[in-house]
Parts: C-alpha cells; sequence; structure tokens
C-alpha cells in the first residue's frame, strides 16, 4: 500500500485514488507532520500522522469529536519512507504497534502482515525490515513507558 504526500498541495493521495486535503503538512527536522479531518467518522474529528524516516515508522493517533472522551491508542506502523523535495511518498509494511497510555504495547495487524509474506505480496527483505523495526521498537517503547519519553529518547522533543 502506497500513499504520498504532496507537501506543497497539502494533499494525501491513497492507493485506491482517493485524495484528502491536510490541515497541517509541515516538514520538521525529524520527519513530516501531517493533520487531516475525518469528516465521515463519527468519533473522531481528525487524524494525526508523524512520518520518522529514520526510524522507519507512521505514527497516527485520532482526535475525539468530544473534547471530554479520552483518546485512542496511537499506533506506530513500519514503513519505507521516501522523503522527497515535493512529496513524501511512504510503503506501508502491514506491522505495527498500538500504545496505550503508560506505554502499553501491543503488536497489531500480524495476521495481515503473516498473509502478505505468505502471498509474496510482501517480499522478505521488506518482511524482516518490518519485523526488526516493530520488535525494536517495542523494546523500547517499554522501556521508556510513555511515547513522550520514547520519543525524547530518539531525539524528538515535540509532544505527541
Amino acid at each position: 500500500m502506497v500513499e504520498v504526500i504532496d507537501v506543497f498541495s497539502s494533499q494525501r493521495t491513497h492507493p485506491s485514488g482517493f485524495v484528502h486535503q491536510l490541515e497541517v503538512c509541515h516538514v520538521e527536522q525529524w520527519g513530516l507532520a501531517v493533520e487531516c479531518p475525518t469528516p465521515d467518522a463519527p468519533d473522531h474529528a481528525a487524524e494525526i500522522t508523524w512520518l520518522l524516516p529514520d526510524l522507519g515508522l507512521r505514527l497516527t493517533r485520532y482526535r475525539p469529536r468530544s473534547r471530554h472522551s479520552r483518546p485512542g491508542p496511537s499506533t506506530l506502523t513500519a514503513v519505507r519512507i521516501k522523503p522527497e523535495t515535493r512529496s513524501w511518498t511512504t510503503v506501508d509494511l502491514l506491522l505495527g504497534l498500538e500504545v496505550e497510555d503508560r506505554g502499553r504495547a501491543r503488536i497489531t495487524h500480524a495476521a495481515e502482515f503473516a498473509t502478505a509474506v505468505a502471498t509474496g505480496a510482501l517480499h522478505r527483505s521488506e518482511a524482516d525490515y518490518a519485523l526488526r523495526t516493530v520488535h525494536r521498537t517495542l523494546n523500547e517503547v517499554t522501556r521508556h513507558r510513555d511515547l513522550n519519553q520514547w520519543l525524547a529518547h530518539r531525539g524528538i522533543f515535540h509532544l505527541w
């Protein structure tokens, strides 16, 4: 699954061809920060995503519609990221982590990942990269017990 984010037009193109207009799209020292509204989602007002190319990760969370609602877990997904001046391309490697408050993390999408590997939709080298990335991140997030502390450990001092 390949997504392309056009930094200049602030648009994200999904593999289906659907284009989302982004409310936030800016390059940071550590990667790319984007935010887009989710008008069709009953519980979420927006999707917030950070692309972290040095870590091979996409960090995503959803902002609840009600300010009284607790935010759901954050998701860290293994991705290949190709940053360029005009656009950033991501290839989803289908394996990730779901991280609750206080750093409790669990591996997600293992079945889809296994199917993609078994059918050859995901090359062995990409699968190995995804496994190494997710396991390294799981160990680090568990050790730091908080996503913001983990990000700071990785040199990212913006609050998630």
